[in-house]
């Protein structure tokens, strides 16, 4: 009786781009699965640092001397939730880089994929570096510049915990991601999509699509908040380049080949 053979295993298949596209559907599904099991515990710990989050994103508004109100029951808590919800997304920013990376990492050579540390690190750094940046320059200047205009033409400002949130909330996320840029890059030139020639070529255009990506990204439609969001970008994009440089100078190089056995003689 003929041995059975072996079933498939499904990462060698991925290996070797043999999945078919169902099988890459399950494998998506799988990696977004294990990213809502670390945002969960994200969100346990955010529960304990809620609320001193929600004091120091306020501290604008206090120094204007504004205090944050609620015009309905729920407001209050479906506001505090929320950002519970985002600080969950920054503290597990490192299990889902790692989830994206286990995606993408069998589309990579052998030598490419211990670039899965730098990756997953300084990936949660940019992002967390974005949301700061947002946060200690960003915030403060656009919450004193839009809130002195409306005193200036004689209103008083009354606003509700709610919107300030989803303002804050929309500045931070916007440059988290727009900070993880120069990770993205790389990895699309390890992957082939994109060529550091074929960036450097476009440098034109993609400093127009950074402006384009500020003005719908950011939350206020005056020219200095965008324009604090583009330049960063700009940065981003050549520090990006760089970064394919090293990528691809490192995948064209060519790994050792492995010595051919010569079959012993009779």
């Amino acid at each position: 009786m003929a041995d059975e053979e072996p079933a498939p295993d499904p990462q060698q298949q991925r290996k070797l781009g043999q999945m078919s596209f169902m099988d890459h559907l399950g494998e998506l599904r799988t990696r977004i699965m294990w990213s809502l099991a670390a945002a969960g515990v994200g969100l346990v710990i955010a529960v304990f640092i809620t609320d001193p989050a929600m004091r120091f994103i306020s501290r604008p508004l206090a120094g204007l001397k504004i205090e944050l109100v609620f015009t309905s029951p729920t407001e209050a808590f479906w506001t505090w939730m929320k950002v519970a919800m985002v600080l969950a997304i920054f503290i597990s920013m490192p299990a889902l880089l790692y989830q994206v990376w286990k995606f993408v990492s069998p589309g990579l050579h052998q030598h490419e994929r211990k670039y899965a540390a730098p990756f997953i690190i300084v990936g949660s750094l940019l992002f967390l570096v974005g949301g700061a940046f947002a946060m200690f320059v960003v915030i403060p200047f656009a919450s004193t510049f839009l809130v002195t205009f409306g005193q200036e033409k004689g209103w008083k400002p009354m606003i509700t915990v709610s919107s300030y949130t989803d303002f804050v909330i929309k500045f931070a996320l916007a440059f988290g991601i727009v900070f993880e840029l120069p990770v993205v890059i790389t990895v699309l030139a390890l992957i082939g999509v994109v060529t550091p020639q074929f960036l450097s070529k476009n440098r034109k255009y993609a400093v127009l699509i950074n402006f384009v990506i500020a003005a719908i990204l950011t939350p206020t439609p005056d020219l200095i908040n965008q324009s604090l969001m583009a330049g960063p970008l700009c940065i981003l994009y050549e520090i990006g380049i760089i970064c394919a440089r090293l990528a691809v100078r490192k995948r064209k190089t060519p790994a050792p080949e492995p010595p051919v056995e010569t079959p012993a003689a009779p």
